[in-house]
């Protein structure tokens, strides 16, 4: 068979199977479309409660706001456990403070004010309340009245957010203990 014969044979059959579906079409474009309550007869619509994710929603915000307003799951601690570095020699030295209390560690004075840790069932997160003080002398061997250095909020998972800004010493929370 010759190449002209073949693409004659191919032509013919493509053409012949496209015929009666392009006769079909044509006879389904004649039909005059329904009305739209025809059309919706044949619509089934789907059972669904849409009521229902907006009922969990609620319920999740009722728990939030109970969480809010109740009790604190955590209790507070007695003891704050910090670690402090020394920045001169490199070394590091963890020291336990109570509540209340005031360690001296080089010459930076560390109270802590308060200390809390969340439940094991909850994300964990060690937080305190420190007040740092500087104790420096004047060159003679006199005391000098200590300058704030920092007063606030640390926390063991970030220390960073809220750090100690000392050229010779850096101090942060690594637990709390009842």
């Amino acid at each position: 068979m010759t190449l002209p014969a073949r693409l004659l044979l191919v032509c013919a059959f493509a053409f012949a199977s496209l015929h009666p579906a392009s006769a079909a079409w044509a006879q389904e474009q004649d039909e005059e479309p329904g009305t739209f309550e025809e059309w919706e007869e044949g619509v089934e619509e789907p059972e669904t409660d849409l009521t229902a994710p907006l009922e969990q929603q609620q319920d999740l915000e009722e728990q939030r706001q109970t969480r809010r307003s109740g009790e604190l799951t955590s209790r507070p601690g007695t003891v704050a456990v910090l670690r402090g570095l020394d920045k001169v020699t490199a070394r590091t030295r963890d020291f336990e403070v109570n509540v209340g209390d005031t360690y001296t560690f080089g010459a930076l004075d560390v109270t802590v004010r308060y200390c809390r840790r969340r439940p094991p069932e909850e994300p964990p997160e060690v937080f305190a309340f420190l007040e740092i003080d500087d104790q420096r002398t004047d060159g003679f061997g006199a005391g000098e009245e200590g300058l704030r250095l920092f007063s606030g909020w640390m926390f063991a998972s970030n220390p960073a957010l809220n750090a100690l800004d000392h050229p010779v010493y850096d101090v942060w929370v690594i637990d709390c203990r009842s």
